[in-house]
């Protein structure tokens, strides 16, 4: 039989900080178990996660412009894990009335996105010593 865990045992935790598994010291108890636990390598305190990670943190916008290039890439591939409304629906090509039943490779072939990205900003020059003349 196990006995209680009590103030300042040391105990295994996932330690949100050091990103792994660490040894901790019991910092507060709650109905007989860790509520509160302290890292013993970074000296973070944190609540009692039982050694389980947090889950991974998605950007759902991400995913979300992921799917779209997805979808224009392979229309019948999208991965059923988006469930996104907001995500432009692409017609079927209608290679019915091209008239010859050829289609050319530049009617298949999507528009190429164009990912415009913000230029940082310069950061303000630290005034060290005289000015210059």
């Amino acid at each position: 039989m196990m006995r209680d865990i009590r103030l300042g045992d040391d105990i295994d935790d996932f330690c949100v900080r050091c990103k792994r598994v660490m040894n901790h010291n019991v910092v507060s108890v709650l109905n007989g178990q860790a509520a509160k636990v302290r890292c013993r390598t970074c000296h973070s305190d944190h609540d009692f996660r039982h050694e389980q990670a947090p889950p991974p943190k998605v950007d759902a916008r991400k995913a979300a412009l992921f799917a779209e290039v997805l979808k224009k890439v392979a229309p019948n591939d999208v991965p059923s894990a988006v469930d996104d409304v907001e995500l432009e629906v692409i017609p079927e090509l209608d290679v019915e009335n091209d008239g010859g039943g050829e289609v050319d490779a530049q009617d298949e072939a999507a528009e190429p996105i164009e990912v415009v990205e913000p230029e940082p900003k310069p950061k303000p020059k630290k005034g060290r010593g005289r000015p210059k003349k």
